[in-house]
């Protein structure tokens, strides 16, 4: 009897929705890993036809270098200045980037080039799937913070889960991240 009752009652609700924070911070992860790997291929395409861009190629690849060298893993989620520092490093490549898009419009042959524009799809595929995967992060930090606050999941937080503190929330910490970019050409 007591087993029917607890099944129901939101014991396992904790726990799960740690999980479920953790499988998403993955996938934020995943999708910043894949942008890294692309970053190469982009560079070396770029090279081929602006050499004279030597310092926009230099920040790109030392931005990339910084941001896969933090080391992250599901722990950093305790440690919101190691976030920080993820999500610094990670805006200062994406700058970085935009940068390098910026230096391809000088370029016709280059803005022609099918790797190029391969890889410029690829790149923006992957933006797109680090916001997905930073919304289902939020969703998920948002469902486990709420239901560690809220009856009943608060009463079960202090008497088996209390090891289990609130999860920082994903912030976009760019300069004038609340205004859309101009594009001029």
């Amino acid at each position: 009897m007591l087993s029917v009752f607890l099944t129901g009652c939101g014991i396992n609700n904790i726990p799960t929705y740690d999980e479920q924070v953790k499988s998403a911070w993955s996938q934020v992860e995943n999708q910043y890993q894949r942008r890294a790997d692309l970053v190469p291929n982009l560079v070396e395409t770029v090279k081929g036809f602006a050499r004279q861009e030597k310092e926009t190629l230099t920040a790109v690849v030392e931005a990339r270098a910084k941001a896969t060298s933090i080391q992250v893993d599901a722990s950093i989620l305790d440690d919101p200045q190691k976030l920080q520092q993820f999500q610094q490093a990670q805006t200062q490549l994406t700058g970085a980037l935009s940068r390098l898009m910026a230096v391809s419009e000088r370029y016709p042959q280059l803005q022609s080039n099918q790797n190029f524009l391969a890889l410029q799809s690829q790149l923006e595929g992957t933006e797109n799937r680090i916001t997905v995967a930073r919304r289902d992060f939020i969703t998920a930090v948002k469902r486990y913070n709420t239901e560690i606050r809220t009856f009943p999941g608060r009463i079960w937080h202090s008497l088996l889960y209390s090891d289990l503190a609130l999860r920082e929330n994903f912030e976009a910490t760019a300069d004038n991240a609340d205004q859309a970019p101009q594009v001029k050409f």
